[in-house]
């Protein structure tokens, strides 16, 4: 889609339910959307919201080793809940294996951010963009939402992703909290509340996977 028709469609779909977009979303990918996950709070309910279109979604997981007991289970459980179609892809180095040369995760501090950006290059962006490539979407769904970070108050519903080359549909971008918590009570679905992700460090700052850095380490696209 081109700059002007991405704009005419979050013009279109602003004020839309997220179920609507999600319908929209899948209707332009001609058999080829995606939707990821990382299986931490609220994802539920964007799994669910996909999976009611279109049940046989493929699933695009990076595990990267460092997931809490709390989060597999999560992912087991909500796997079954919703007969997820599963793609996982996982670094070419284990955490042990990364924990041992590289001594592990660095600590979330600003004289660190070189060394949360090697990790998150190597552990979770390289996997994503292998991924990416294999299931070759043309439409990728994602959890986004504006008030998560700053970054992501500066997009929309509708993005073209320059690190990975599809467009980005994000059908909860203007939900809050609440929304999304109203939404798991009224379908009985399971949050996790444990989960980290050390290659962000902090909630604040980007892993890569949605910012033009994460392009450029990886040797993709950048926007």
């Amino acid at each position: 889609m081109t700059p002007e028709q991405i704009a005419l469609a979050n013009s279109d779909l602003h004020g839309k339910s997220a179920l609507e977009v999600v319908r929209w979303a899948i209707a332009q990918a001609g058999g080829r959307a995606i939707v990821s996950t990382n299986f931490r709070p609220y994802e539920a309910v964007l799994l669910r919201l996909v999976t009611e279109v279109q049940p046989d979604i493929q699933v695009l997981w990076v595990d990267h080793g460092y997931n809490r007991p709390a989060t597999y289970k999560h992912a087991e459980a909500l796997k079954a809940q919703l007969k997820l179609n599963i793609r996982a892809f996982v670094p070419k180095l284990t955490a042990a294996h990364y924990d041992a040369v590289f001594g592990g995760m660095p600590e979330p501090t600003p004289e660190n951010e070189e060394l949360i950006k090697a990790f998150s290059t190597t552990m979770k962006l390289e996997p994503f963009q292998r991924g990416m490539r294999e299931l070759a979407p043309t439409v990728w769904l994602t959890a986004l939402r504006k008030v998560q970070n700053p970054n992501r108050a500066g997009l929309d519903i509708v993005s073209h992703d320059g690190n990975f080359g599809s467009l980005k549909v994000s059908p909860v971008f203007h939900w809050s909290d609440a929304e999304m918590e109203a939404y798991l009570a009224q379908h009985n679905l399971p949050n996790e509340w444990d989960y980290f992700d050390p290659a962000k460090a902090d909630e604040k700052r980007e892993c890569g996977l949605h910012a033009a850095w994460g392009g450029k380490a990886v040797g993709g696209k950048s926007s």
